[in-house]
Order: structure tokens, then C-alpha cells, then sequence
């Protein structure tokens, strides 16, 4: 049966409690991050600053300031094939949203050394610990050396990002959140003393099947969010047959299939990457109908009743949320709530494998 308990209280091991509340803090930045980034790309802010050498704390305060970084975005592929009638005034916020994530970047960069470093004073860092920083600390430095390749990519001849950088910085961001969430909640168990009772583990793959349609799912929204190549720049996935169920008057249009190859349609064809992303969306919602009628059949604890009640949500609300998105031609409110949604079914989903994980023995 299922239930969701929010009297449920996590008590942190005294031993660790410190590096645990510094990594929850680093995931709720990575999640600043996403939202940003995305908010970043809706307002079609990416590119406006044309420079990696450009991580000052302050952005332009003087007119003058204003006018040179301006000047230096004159200068960019976007600027002379797209927003050639742009204004100085127009230019101000777009350059504020991709300052703001750099920032939040940069914070989270600080927050991770400045804590790392405290900790390895205070010798709160054990020797089992080391491996599993280290891998934290590389997965950051890729994060940012890896938002950079995407912006290059938009700064060449062609003034649109690639939507395979995308999708790779993307996905970079989720496995810095997914390992970082993973090492808390092993320090918040430290001995796995959750039982995992023998009904339980029938859940595993079902509930790991669902964890990788949506990592899927979540690439082809990356897609279907970018600029495909070959495609006229002007028009993205998302924007085109805003219409549902149905893809304009066809459940399958002749768009879909029109390149020669499987691959070609499925990756590189702007309307088969939005009827691939709409598909998985139904495969999600067959696989978390199939969860929600196994667990009732099973005896869960309340971890594991909490972790697939809010799958059950989030799918919902985030199904909901993607049909509005589609049909009022990604609004930048609801498509910040859409990606919003997807952080949320990641991370649920990566809490849900935690306690069905195998106990230590």
C-alpha cells in the first residue's frame, strides 16, 4: 500500500553530519544550476558572453563597461546572422542570465574547495573517503571544462549550440548531482541499517528500467530544446508541431521518417527527435503504472513507499507539464517547470534505488 510520510525524519550520524549537510548543500547549487542553465537557454542567453576569460564577481557596473562587452558580442556569429537589430538595452539581460550561471558555477566551485578544505583540516575526511572526492572534484572540473565545448560550438560560423553539447553538458550536470546525492546518503547509512526486506528486491529492475528510460528521456529533452544540425537555425524541436496527442492532423507524420537512416531520424531529424522524446514519455507512464500495481502486492517500508509515491507524482505533474509546454510553444515558465520536473524525477529515482540497493554484508 502506498503512503507518503512527511513526519519522516532524517537524523545524520553525528560522525559525519558536517560533510553530509556540504554535499546536500552542493546538490541543491547543481540544481540552481540546471534551472538556470535552462532558463538561460529559454531566453536565448547562452552565447552573450563571448569569452571563458570573463569570471569577474561583478558584470558591467559603467556605461562604458556596457558598451565594450556589447562590442565584443557585435563581433559573435549571433549578433550578425540573428540579433543584428539588438539594442544595447536588449542586450543587458540576456547577458545577466548567463552571467548568473556562470556565478552560480563559480559559487558552487567555492563552496566545494572551501568545505573540502575544512574538512581535511578538521581530519574529518577518512581514508575510504578519498576515492569517492576525488571523483567528486573530476566530475566538477568537467562540468564547467564541458560548458565551455558547448558554448564554443555556438561561437563558430554557425550561431547556434550543438544539441549533442547540449545534452552532454546536461547530462554531466545530473551524474555530478547523482554521484554527490549517492555519497550523502551512503554517509546519512553509513552501515546500510535500513532493512531490505525480501519482497522489496523484485522492485530493483523494474524500478532501474525506469531510472534509465528517463536518463533517455531527459537526453531527448535536451534535444528537443536545441538547435539540430542541419536544421534552419531558426527552428527547434520543440517548436514545431505544437499540437497533442496528435503531431499537427497525424499520429505519425511523413516528417518524422523523411532522412534515410534510423539513426538520421531518430538524432538528427527535428521532428523525430520530438516523437522519440513524446514516446518514451508514454513508455515512462506504462513503467511507473507497472511499479505502482507491483508494489501494492508488496511489503515496502517507508523509504521505499515515499521514494515511488513521489515518482507517481512527479510523473504526472511532469507529463502535465510537457503537454503545456509542447502546445503554448515552450513558455519560459513552464519550460523551467518542466526541466524542474525532471531534476525531480532524477533525483527521486536515484533515492528509491538507494533503499533498494543490497544490503552490506
Amino acid at each position: 500500500m502506498l503512503t507518503f510520510e512527511p513526519q519522516m525524519k532524517i537524523n545524520f550520524p553525528q560522525q559525519n553530519k558536517g560533510i553530509i549537510i556540504w554535499l546536500l548543500t552542493g546538490c541543491v547549487f547543481i540544481y540552481a544550476m540546471v534551472v538556470v542553465g535552462c532558463l538561460t537557454r529559454l531566453t536565448h542567453s547562452g552565447l552573450s558572453i563571448t569569452d571563458w576569460s570573463f569570471m569577474g564577481s561583478f558584470p558591467p557596473l559603467s556605461e562604458s563597461q556596457w558598451l565594450d562587452r556589447f562590442a565584443k558580442y557585435q563581433e559573435s556569429p549571433e549578433f550578425i546572422k540573428v540579433n543584428f537589430t539588438m539594442t544595447l538595452q536588449e542586450f543587458k539581460p540576456i547577458f545577466m542570465w548567463e552571467y548568473v550561471h556562470r556565478m552560480i558555477g563559480r559559487l558552487m566551485m567555492y563552496i566545494f574547495i572551501i568545505g573540502f578544505i575544512y574538512f581535511l583540516i578538521k581530519k574529518k575526511i577518512t581514508k575510504n573517503m578519498w576515492p569517492k572526492m576525488a571523483l567528486l572534484f573530476f566530475l566538477g572540473a568537467m562540468q564547467a571544462v564541458i560548458g565551455w565545448w558547448m558554448v564554443y560550438s555556438g561561437l563558430q560560423d554557425k550561431p547556434a549550440v550543438s544539441h549533442y553539447r547540449l545534452a552532454t553538458h546536461l547530462m554531466s550536470a545530473f551524474t555530478l548531482f547523482a554521484f554527490t546525492f549517492w555519497f550523502a546518503l551512503n554517509l546519512i547509512n553509513p552501515k546500510q541499517e535500513l532493512e531490505l526486506k525480501s519482497d522489496a528486491k523484485k522492485l530493483r529492475w523494474p524500478v532501474f528500467l525506469f531510472f534509465t528510460v528517463l536518463i533517455i528521456q531527459i537526453i531527448f529533452g535536451a534535444f528537443t530544446a536545441g538547435y539540430v544540425s542541419g536544421n534552419d537555425s531558426s527552428i527547434r524541436p520543440g517548436h514545431i508541431f505544437n499540437t497533442w496527442p496528435k503531431m499537427g492532423e497525424y499520429w505519425l507524420p511523413e516528417q518524422v521518417y523523411m532522412k534515410d537512416t534510423f539513426f538520421e531520424n531518430v538524432f538528427e531529424n527535428a521532428s523525430g527527435i520530438q516523437f522519440t522524446h513524446r514516446t518514451i514519455a508514454l513508455v515512462l507512464v506504462c513503467l511507473i503504472i507497472f511499479i505502482w500495481v507491483k508494489s501494492n502486492k508488496l511489503n515496502l517500508n517507508k523509504f521505499q513507499n515515499t521514494g515511488i509515491t513521489l515518482l507517481i507524482y512527479g510523473l504526472t505533474l511532469q507529463f502535465i507539464l510537457g503537454v503545456f509546454t509542447l502546445i503554448y510553444q515552450v513558455p519560459v515558465v513552464i519550460g523551467a517547470l518542466h526541466q524542474t520536473g525532471a531534476f525531480f524525477l532524477f533525483a527521486t529515482s536515484i533515492y528509491l534505488m538507494y533503499h533498494l540497493k543490497k544490503e552490506k554484508t
